[in-house]
């Protein structure tokens, strides 16, 4: 019987998995491409160099949006509602990126309301200052801009987009393809005026003054658009007329005015003979010459509350109350002791059996191997904890298991579970593989391998949300980072509990079997599982990339378990096949490794004809409570076993069903398996930062929000509440 751990596999999957990650990020980094494409946006990234990058030049940039039909994003004011485009470059030394030209702008009706934006398509240009400092490659004749943007793009409803991309410019030769585009927009740039415009508050209006408008537009009708956020009425119409060669207007305040500027930058522009027409537009400066009045708090706040909202905004952000952190404490060891039961950390838990009868009557390395766990399971979810908190300070829109929306992730832990379970197969040996150095350290220090099954452990089982776990994690979201990891922290305890009191146990070790032939058996039968647990991240995977993502992922499994296998022959077949098979996997990577990274748009318009599910978005929530009609929400995710559970069960059920359809339930589903942040926003608005989540709402009622691990009573009853 081999004495050699079963985790000691994870040094070698840890090898191989840095290689792959390795070529399979050199193939992420070279799809990064100039062209993002989603189904309402295609943003292009271009550039006009004409005379090459040379130090004290000018080179413009810029991000291309066409829009789809009936879908806007915004200008740097986005008027009434929306955000505008940003902008993040990552540049060589030596070129520094200035601030967005902004074209002109449209005002973009929305019922009462009005909104700055850009229909159709429309280039945001963006000079790059190349200085003194700035160093050509030595090798190679290019350099290479890239481009990190986040727009959100709204038709009735709003969906934040985002893209990276890359560009590569010659040094010394031109980059003049788009030139009439980059001409264009620069000559459709709002043309500066001198100075001596002003703008006088006169009661609940403007009164603004513009002089230095050109003869051409004199006595035309123009369109004002203010760079200052939340000043003016957006969608009020203007009262305008002409002075001789001065424009004036008189603009009605917001009521939740918000800004009292000192200066006001504005934009001018000329209607236009129809929407596609060119228009002329003028920027100025104008000085307001009267004091601000108080801004106004809204009538339908009361005084005291007005001032507790202005407390607030100064106060740090205030810790939880103790109630309510125990009680998130207390769920968190719950929905830990639950996450157990769940089926995919079942064959990490039976390995820990396995482990149990190695240790044997050895009750001080039962200790340790407990104590080691516990420490691999609490770390493992301080880290992904920190990890999630860290991305949404940044502007991230992540939840939990967020980790599993990534192919690369997916892609990696089937990787580690194929390794682990050829080993315990017996296609190969770690010991035969590793250096005797490394080897003669595991022995010494087999604490390690209960470690890394912490670990591992937690890689498999977070995705998903067990009972009791949902409110304690939602709640953690929005604290501040200590309570929050300490909820994370008292999650993982949950999570390792069992096995640790076990192993501290004295009388555990009196229950176990003495070592013998069994434990090889048992060791061999636990490869099953494992590779059972493969073809589940396969199919997640599939469900992101598409079935060439799938198949991709098992011819390089196929090839990496031949690699194994030929390390593991004698005599001379050994160096000669190993080469070989190492060869052919690193030309099958870079052939169609490419595969796994490439996720497929999710096509929401597309449902199974059979299916009463529907494709979940905020318009169709509106429109079924337009129509007096209750909705229920699934909020699921491929990588979650509980949510496929529950889909198969109680979410198919005849009874069910019967009681839905009875009571007119429109039936949605939030499909979070990709990275989709107006999801994120659903989840979070409930409280809650994975899934599974279900959730009923009726019209001029409080949304309920269900178990995680539904049962067909339970969910009846809660129609029949309806």
């Amino acid at each position: 019987m081999r004495r050699h751990s079963v985790f000691k596999t994870l040094f070698l999957a840890l090898l191989f998995a840095v290689a792959c990650v390795g070529a399979f990020s050199a193939k992420a980094q070279n799809a990064v491409k100039a062209t993002v494409t989603t189904p309402r946006v295609q943003a292009e990234l271009m550039a006009y160099a004409p005379d090459g990058i040379n130090p004290g030049a000018t080179v413009w940039v810029g991000l291309q949006l066409q829009h789809a039909p009936e879908w806007h994003t915004y200008w740097k004011n986005s008027g009434d509602s929306g955000l505008p485009t940003e902008l993040q470059w990552t540049l060589p030394a030596g070129i520094q990126a200035g601030d967005i030209a902004w074209p002109l702008p449209r005002k973009i009706p929305i019922g009462t309301l009005a909104n700055y934006g850009y229909e159709g398509t429309v280039l945001l240009p963006v000079p790059l200052e190349i200085s003194s400092a700035f160093k050509p490659p030595l090798l190679g004749s290019e350099v290479e801009i890239r481009l990190k943007a986040a727009w959100l793009v709204c038709r009735k409803e709003c969906i934040p987009e985002e893209g990276e991309f890359a560009l590569k410019l010659p040094v010394r030769g031109s980059t003049a393809l788009n030139s009439s585009i980059f001409l264009a927009a620069q000559a459709a740039q709002p043309k500066a005026l001198p100075v001596g415009s002003t703008v006088v508050v006169n009661g609940e209006q403007l009164e603004v003054r513009v002089t230095g408008l050109p003869k051409a537009v004199q006595g035309q009708t123009l369109t004002l658009y203010p760079e200052t956020p939340e000043v003016i009425h957006t969608a009020a119409d203007i009262q305008q007329s002409w002075q001789g060669s001065v424009w004036t207007a008189r603009v009605p305040l917001s009521v939740h005015r918000s800004e009292s500027p000192a200066q006001m930058p504005l934009v001018l522009a000329t209607l236009g003979s129809n929407a596609d027409a060119p228009r002329q537009g003028f920027r100025t400066v104008a000085e307001v010459t009267t004091p601000w009045p108080p801004v106004a708090a809204p009538a339908a706040i009361a005084p005291e509350l007005q001032a507790a909202l202005a407390a607030n905004v100064t106060a740090p952000l205030a810790p939880a109350s103790g109630v309510t952190l125990v009680a998130a404490l207390m769920g968190a060891l719950l929905g830990g002791l639950i996450l157990n039961l769940m089926p995919c950390v079942f064959p990490v838990l039976a390995l820990k059996v396995v482990g149990f009868a190695r240790h044997g009557q050895d009750r001080r390395a039962l200790r340790l191997g407990g104590l080691a766990y516990a420490a691999g399971v609490v770390l493992s979810f301080l880290a992904l904890g920190a990890l999630m908190l860290g991305l949404r300070a940044a502007g991230a829109q992540l939840g939990w298991g967020f980790q599993l929306q990534s192919p690369l992730m997916v892609a990696g832990l089937a990787l580690l579970f194929t390794l682990i379970g050829l080993n315990l197969a017996g296609l190969f040996n770690v010991g035969n593989l590793l250096p005797s150095r490394v080897a003669s350290v595991q022995l010494q220090h087999s604490g390690w391998n209960d470690f890394l099954s912490g670990v591992l452990a937690v890689a498999i089982a977070s995705p998903c949300t067990a009972p009791f776990m949902g409110a304690s994690l939602g709640l953690a979201v929005g604290l501040p980072a200590p309570q929050a990891l300490l909820i994370f922290a008292t999650l993982g305890l949950g999570m390792a509990l069992p096995y640790l009191l076990a192993s501290l146990t004295p009388g555990i070790a009196q229950w176990l079997p003495k070592p013998g032939l069994w434990m090889e058996q048992l060791r061999r039968f636990m490869a099953f599982p494992m590779l059972a647990t493969v073809v589940w991240l396969v199919w997640v995977l599939g469900q992101q990339t598409g079935i060439n993502g799938a198949a991709a992922l098992l011819a390089l499994l196929l090839g990496v378990s031949a690699v194994l296998w030929t390390f593991s022959l004698t005599g001379w077949a050994r160096p000669l096949l190993a080469t070989l098979s190492v060869a052919a996997l690193a030309l099958l990577t870079g052939a169609i490794g490419q595969n796994i990274l490439n996720i497929e748009p999710a096509n929401t318009s597309v449902v199974n004809a059979d299916s009463v599910w529907q494709p979940w978005s905020r318009d169709k929530v509106q429109q079924a409570h337009a129509q007096g009609r209750p909705v229920m929400v699934d909020f699921t995710a491929a990588w979650c076993v509980t949510c496929q559970y529950n889909k198969l069960t109680t979410l198919s059920d005849a009874s069910v069903l019967a009681d839905l359809q009875a009571k007119q339930v429109t039936l949605l589903r939030a499909d979070w398996t990709r990275r989709d942040p107006a999801i994120t926003a659903a989840l979070a608005e409930l409280g809650r930062s994975g899934v599974p989540v279900y959730v009923l709402l009726k019209p001029g009622r409080a949304p309920v929000v269900l178990s995680e691990v539904l049962a067909v009573d339970d969910l009846r009853s809660a129609i029949a509440a309806l």
